[in-house]
């Protein structure tokens, strides 16, 4: 937990929450902050197996994975490639839309020169390899479209110019390959940003999303196709917007979800009857069966 990424105080919430959950289920466990020396410290504790609660680069974007794999480690999660995919928002967009899966138009931003042409207002700018919707900002006004990117470029090279989608946005967390009940978000600034997600009472989340059961079901099949289609592992979570007459809108997939008690995939897995330190031990359990210290993984 913990790393370098401008998500380190989250990561360390949700590792500490899982600490603590594989405690109570009986674990030797210790936590490792990944900004130190993760060689030494994971010989010096002898670890068998690691649950990765690291959230953006270096941690959810295939860095670690790989890392863990010349180890011979376990680890919870998807692997190298699945990871580094869905990590790039970008080659996400272009997977979704090769393979018919809807996703907001976009265009991508390499350079000072803007990329925005033929899209309307408004739009959202956001990094091409960044979470917890760091950089992120909604247009409205062409004008300030230039600082959005520059400022989004502070984060990530690239940067993605989307078509802001109207609408309903959840979310639908799969665990291993059975998609969870549907999570609706609504922000009460209008806008699900970083103070939304992270400061308490800023935002309602509605589990399970009242939805009519046929578009539930989609959502939920549209999330668990996702995750086939990335070669994703364990649990993830994908963000939907649903647009007028429900038209489901695929925005990105989280790798490493948000892992504290009140994060959007316990709530999901606690409405399947799943809860928090089972959900915790399942995941540990998934990176375990079937697998060798040294083993590749698929």
């Amino acid at each position: 937990m913990g790393g370098t990424s401008s998500e380190r105080e989250v990561s360390l919430k949700s590792g500490s929450a899982v600490l603590q959950a594989l405690k109570r289920r009986g674990y030797d466990v210790v936590a490792v902050d990944a900004a130190e020396d993760l060689p030494v410290l994971l010989r010096r504790h002898g670890v068998e197996a690691a649950f990765v609660c690291l959230h953006g680069p270096i941690g959810e974007d295939g860095t670690i994975q790989g890392f863990l794999e010349i180890m011979g480690i376990p680890y919870t999660g998807s692997g190298v490639r699945a990871s580094a995919v869905a990590m790039d928002k970008i080659l996400t967009k272009d997977l979704l839309r090769c393979h018919g899966i809807p996703t907001p138009e976009f265009r991508v931003v390499e350079s000072d020169r803007l990329s925005g042409r033929g899209l309307r207002l408004p739009l959202v700018v956001k990094p091409a390899e960044e979470g917890s919707t760091i950089g992120v900002q909604t247009v409205h006004r062409r004008k300030d479209l230039a600082p959005a990117i520059r400022a989004a470029q502070r984060y990530s090279r690239r940067v993605l110019v989307e078509r802001f989608i109207a609408g309903r946005e959840v979310t639908v967390g799969v665990l291993g390959d059975t998609p969870l009940p549907v999570v609706e978000v609504r922000p009460h600034g209008g806008f699900y940003d970083y103070a939304s997600k992270y400061t308490a009472g800023q935002t309602e989340y509605l589990v399970p999303a009242p939805l009519p059961k046929r578009v539930t079901a989609r959502v939920q099949r549209l999330g668990g196709a996702v995750h086939r289609l990335l070669g994703c592992q364990g649990a993830t979570r994908i963000d939907v917007m649903l647009a007028e007459g429900y038209r489901p809108f695929v925005l990105e997939v989280n790798t490493i979800p948000g892992m504290t008690e009140t994060s959007l995939l316990p709530k999901a897995a606690g409405e399947a009857g799943i809860p928090f330190d089972e959900l915790v031990e399942r995941i540990l359990k998934m990176a375990l069966v079937g697998r060798t210290s040294g083993g590749t993984r698929p």
